[in-house]
């Protein structure tokens, strides 16, 4: 397995969203698709177990679509809660990161959900657009981390203009980069030899930027709390969100398969980690809010 290749996890790693776009690049380059089988095939590419299409008695991924469902009206909740939160420091930056978590449940939910007929179009733009907000929502992680800094003053011109310009670049770019691997309109991220499903360049944004990007967050946050604001309990939230993250990515990874398996491919990890990654985000709204001020509106109901 060379850097940047997908063939493994595609075979291995039961609803991961990436091997849509290469299902769609194998029946556009390939005489017979590689051999894709399209018609009730779930997500992945010669997958060793995926959860069949929906249709014909099947539920399709229902356990991953009720997780990504309930996550998703959490999240809008958190929105709401930020929302009102009017002199908290980072309130603008810190809201923006979470609708893109729930714009990202909704895609999971979609595209992972075996909903749509493999290597259709409208698969693989969802997917696409999947990717660009995960790239952005790290980019994101990272904007707030520096806001925290204070280095300008949050909700301003100067903070969001170059917040938003990154978020904006990321979505555009990892988009891009996305339907091109599916449709191969320049050839440029096409797979060679086609069966590592090779894309450095979506490999780079979508799983070594994510990683990079939660790993600078949690220094920064680290260096707010202990050296800034010289508190210790924040940082307990922080830690803890940062373990729930680490554990989800473990279960979606090393697991996920044999819980496909053992459960006849009527489930699999990516239930688990949807719902870890969830609790990741809530620990570190729990975290964001006991390090800014606690100032809320008044209105009926709160």
């Amino acid at each position: 397995m060379g850097f940047g290749d997908y063939e493994v996890l595609c075979r291995t790693v039961p609803s991961y969203p990436h091997c849509n776009l290469f299902v769609r690049q194998l029946v556009e380059n390939i005489p017979g698709g590689g051999n894709v089988d399209l018609g009730n095939a779930g997500v992945g590419v010669n997958a060793e177990c995926a959860i069949p299409r929906i249709g014909d008695g099947r539920l399709g991924n229902i356990g991953n679509m009720i997780a990504c469902g309930l996550s998703a009206i959490f999240t809008a909740i958190l929105i709401v809660l930020v929302s009102r939160r009017s002199a908290a420091v980072g309130r603008i930056e810190f809201r923006y990161l979470l609708t893109l978590y729930f714009i990202s449940t909704i895609l999971q939910l979609l595209d992972t959900g075996s909903l749509f007929r493999q290597a259709s179009t409208a698969l693989v733009v969802i997917t696409s657009i999947h990717m660009g907000v995960i790239a952005a929502f790290f980019w994101s992680l990272i904007g707030n981390a520096f806001v925290s800094l204070q280095l300008v003053e949050d909700g301003t011109m100067s903070s969001l203009v170059p917040f938003y310009a990154l978020n904006i670049a990321f979505v555009g770019a990892t988009t891009y980069i996305s339907l091109d691997t599916a449709f191969s309109f320049t050839g440029a991220f096409r797979s060679n030899p086609p069966g590592d499903l090779n894309n450095i360049a979506l490999f780079v944004l979508t799983s070594i930027w994510p990683l990079v990007a939660a790993l600078v967050y949690l220094v920064i946050i680290m260096y707010v709390v202990l050296g800034i604001l010289r508190e210790k309990r924040p940082l307990v939230f922080f830690l803890c969100s940062a373990l729930a993250f680490v554990v989800a990515q473990v279960v979606y990874f090393v697991p996920s398969r044999y819980i496909c398996e053992a459960s006849n491919a009527k489930v699999d990890g990516s239930l688990i980690a949807t719902i870890l990654e969830t609790v990741s985000i809530g620990l570190l709204a729990w975290g964001w809010t006991s390090i800014t001020e606690d100032t809320w509106d008044e209105s009926p109901g709160w």
